[in-house]
């Protein structure tokens, strides 16, 4: 099976979560900046970092995907197990915001993320193994230091969120860095996959 159909049904599954998110703003009841900051202003942030995790889930995957030429009923449900753990954005999201950050949904959200994450590490995986020794995506993927990174900070914003400081904001702080660092890292291009597809092509 060519991966056509697989990448417009995944487009259309990050769209529809990108949809949801921003669908949960409210609107404020003034007019002013005072209003709006009252009404959306953490929420604004939230959407914006989930916004951003969402745009870097659907660069990559795009990426990948070019240096894939077919696809497998194996690779089929390690993408719908990575699109599973997207489509919760909205829920986590929303969550944190509505809680004013309290401990437990930022740690609901960072165990969001760790597991896209891994979703995501566990499809690359599989598309590696089925492409054999001479996988371009292998070669393209390389070292991959920002993937193998991510986790670590996930894990200690996690803990951070649930053992730091319980009573007070220190921990949640920490987290929330430890998730913004994240997204900062692979927001900055990464040129391997570009590179690897011009020196090679996109598979047929």
């Amino acid at each position: 099976m060519r991966t056509s159909r697989l990448e417009a049904f995944s487009d259309g599954v990050l769209a529809i979560i990108i949809t949801i998110m921003v669908l949960e703003l409210k609107i404020p009841e003034g007019h002013d900046w005072a209003a709006l900051r009252h009404a959306a202003g953490s929420g604004l942030l939230t959407y914006l970092l989930s916004f951003v995790y969402v745009g870097i889930y659907w660069n990559n995957h795009h990426h990948m995907f070019q240096l894939t030429s077919r696809v497998t009923g194996t690779v089929l449900w390690a993408n719908l197990a990575l699109l599973f753990c997207l489509s919760l954005f909205p829920f986590t999201t929303a969550w944190m915001d509505e809680s004013e950050f309290a401990h437990t949904p930022v740690v609901v959200y960072g165990i969001n993320l760790l597991l896209a994450a891994c979703a995501y590490f566990a499809l690359q995986l599989i598309i590696m193994r089925g492409q054999g020794a001479d996988s371009p995506l292998r070669q393209a993927v390389g070292r991959d230091l920002k993937g193998k990174a991510s986790p670590v900070f996930y894990l200690t914003g996690i803990l951070c969120a649930q053992f730091v400081d319980p009573h007070g904001r220190t921990g949640v702080v920490i987290a929330l860095v430890c998730f913004v660092v994240v997204a900062v890292l692979w927001f900055i291009p990464d040129r391997r996959i570009e590179r690897t597809i011009g020196e090679q092509g996109t598979p047929d």
